[in-house]
């Protein structure tokens, strides 16, 4: 059994029984024919996953790895703010007609600050430390920022990665564990997306500083599931949890900025068929 099914399925039923709904309340989100979209939500979820142990994809239905990766590159590697620059279509909603999202997700990663050691944006300055200063308790990025939400076409939901790096006992290679910070998220249509996707960026970042993965812990102020979904998510938690396929990274690749989506692959992964209609709150 996938250790991310059981944890997404305990997830879920958690929010089914014990979240709270906001039916009835003023919500920003609506759907496409202008109904309000309401949401079942749990506040403070914490899930924890072992990345030594197991990579957390679902197979209770498809994920698929190379766009989310992709995607995670956009922002982390290509630090765009460009639709153009990305292989998909999930932010075509937020675009400008020039593909703009404005100064949101890799236009923040972009940004160059001036620190101690000089001129580095925040990517940068992970990797400069992870390398350099590893037992740091100041490892982070965080792209909430305020001065610019003006100028976001979509505030940032998975908004800041937390590093910290441990030496266990008997290992001559140092840990690399993170730790990521979301405000909210659409847990039908994007959880087991936002899981992955900062699991292959632990996977890439422990490579090229020479690391074992360590733990990725996910934490979400506000977990919902939307009204519409409620169907679509009890079909899919009662589906039979299959094997955990085995995740390959390129080992080649020592830096961060040669990795593409290819250089990421799954062995033995095999799901249950799609959720299909998943309508998407905007």
């Amino acid at each position: 059994m996938s250790y991310a099914d059981k944890v997404f399925i305990d997830m879920c039923k958690d929010i089914l029984e014990n979240g709270t709904s906001t039916e009835g309340e003023k919500v920003r989100p609506h759907w496409s024919d202008g109904t309000p979209a309401y949401t079942i939500k749990k506040f403070g979820v914490v899930n924890r996953y072992d990345l030594r142990k197991e990579f957390p994809i679902l197979t209770l239905r498809k994920t698929a790895l190379k766009s989310a990766t992709d995607e995670m590159l956009w922002i982390w590697q290509l630090k765009s703010n460009n639709i153009h620059d990305l292989h998909s279509h999930i932010w075509d909603e937020w675009a400008d007609p020039d593909g703009s999202i404005g100064k949101a997700y890799g236009y923040q990663m972009s940004v160059k600050h001036q620190y101690k050691e000089g001129m580095m944006d925040q990517v940068d300055r992970v990797i400069y430390d992870l390398k350099n200063n590893p037992f740091s308790r100041r490892i982070l990025t965080n792209i909430y920022v305020h001065q610019d939400l003006h100028e976001m076409n979509l505030y940032p939901c998975a908004y800041s990665m937390t590093f910290n790096v441990t030496q266990r006992p008997g290992e001559d290679k140092l840990t690399l564990n993170a730790i990521l910070n979301q405000r909210s998220q659409d847990v039908l249509a994007a959880n087991n997306w936002n899981v992955v996707q900062y699991a292959v960026l632990v996977h890439m970042l422990a490579q090229v500083c020479d690391m074992n993965v360590g733990e990725f812990v996910h934490v979400i102020a506000d977990a919902h599931i939307y009204d519409r979904h409620v169907p679509l998510i009890k079909e899919l938690i009662s589906r039979e949890p299959l094997p955990a396929p085995k995740f390959h990274l390129n080992p080649e690749i020592k830096d961060f900025y040669k990795f593409t989506r290819d250089d990421v692959s799954l062995e033995g992964y095999e799901t249950h068929p799609q959720i299909t209609g998943i309508e998407v709150a905007i």
